[in-house]
């Protein structure tokens, strides 16, 4: 289904993996990508209906969560209390030793040894462990705040031998050499990506990547919630809340509350294969949850893209 002017959000800059799942994910609608330099600033553009989506970068097979997306989902101040998971999209990250174009014109069999800066994201170093500490030992590494940012940085480098860690699609939009291709640890390095709308928005653009009703195999479900940490079997009495309606744990979390010291916001992600006798599990397991919780809030429900092919 195609939608005139509809936005998408994503991570920028340009060229970034979540520009890259955002161009998949969105590859059969009509739609304007448009780069926010933060998880926030995205976050905001959903909220305050200058995007119709945003797709953030939730967690990696190999690193884990991404702190920036559950902290934004926890809404300490109440400000994106509009905004929804609807949908996910997987992307199998593939990284690449990016260099200066023409530097190393024999390629990665001919490198001598001379590059003494490498520049990425946090996440990617603990993704390409394997190969830095066998090539790169000792090589001063910086952070910046995306890899396409550090494709740039290099492709635009003119006095020091300095390599990025990004992707091929970084390497193209930046005019790059690759060096050296697959540097990750694991061949299935894979980042999973949210979607996120905004409730309040017109119809027709929820219509465009609205998976909460979609018929499949199963469904996910994200939650959060606060409990009473002084009280014994707090939070194995909540976790049973979402067995007793038939949801199946798949992830927990937690992220620092900010209300009082050593409180925790926990987001539950949950899956369940739709039928007539659980189709308001969600809606009741909330109804029990605010029974027991200092509060609770439904993050969204969505299709399982790992249960279905897209």
């Amino acid at each position: 289904m195609a939608a005139i002017g509809l936005k998408v959000a994503f991570l920028g800059p340009p060229a970034s993996f979540s520009h890259q799942a955002a161009t998949a994910a969105f590859s059969k609608n009509s739609a304007k990508l448009i780069p926010y330099v933060s998880f926030a600033d995205a976050f905001a553009a959903v909220q305050q209906q200058q995007a119709d989506y945003a797709v953030i970068p939730f967690e990696n097979s190999t690193n884990g969560s991404v702190v920036q997306t559950l902290d934004l989902l926890a809404d300490r101040e109440d400000q994106y209390n509009s905004v929804k998971v609807c949908g996910e999209h997987y992307l199998t990250v593939h990284h690449c030793l990016l260099v200066r174009k023409g530097t190393y014109p024999g390629g990665w069999s001919s490198y001598d040894g001379s590059i003494t800066k490498l520049y990425t994201h946090p996440q990617a170093w603990g993704q390409c462990e394997t190969f830095l500490s066998q090539s790169f030992k000792g090589v001063e590494r910086q952070d910046v705040s995306s890899t396409s940012k550090a494709g740039e940085i290099v492709a635009k480098e003119t006095e020091e031998r300095s390599a990025a860690i990004a992707s091929r699609f970084a390497a193209e939009y930046h005019g790059a050499d690759v060096l050296k291709e697959n540097i990750e640890d694991r061949a299935d390095n894979t980042t999973r990506f949210l979607i996120l709308r905004n409730v309040q928005a017109s119809r027709s653009a929820q219509l465009v990547f609205d998976q909460s009703n979609v018929p499949t195999s199963t469904k996910k479900s994200l939650i959060s919630f606060a409990i009473d940490h002084s009280s014994p079997g707090a939070l194995a009495n909540v976790l049973l809340i979402f067995k007793a309606h038939g949801l199946n744990l798949t992830s927990i979390n937690s992220r620092p509350s900010l209300r009082r010291a050593w409180q925790y916001i926990f987001f539950v992600e949950c899956g369940r294969t739709p039928s007539d006798e659980n189709k308001n599990a969600v809606t009741m397991a909330l109804s029990d949850l605010e029974k027991v919780t200092e509060f609770c809030r439904d993050l969204g429900t969505w299709k399982d893209q790992l249960g279905e092919s897209a």
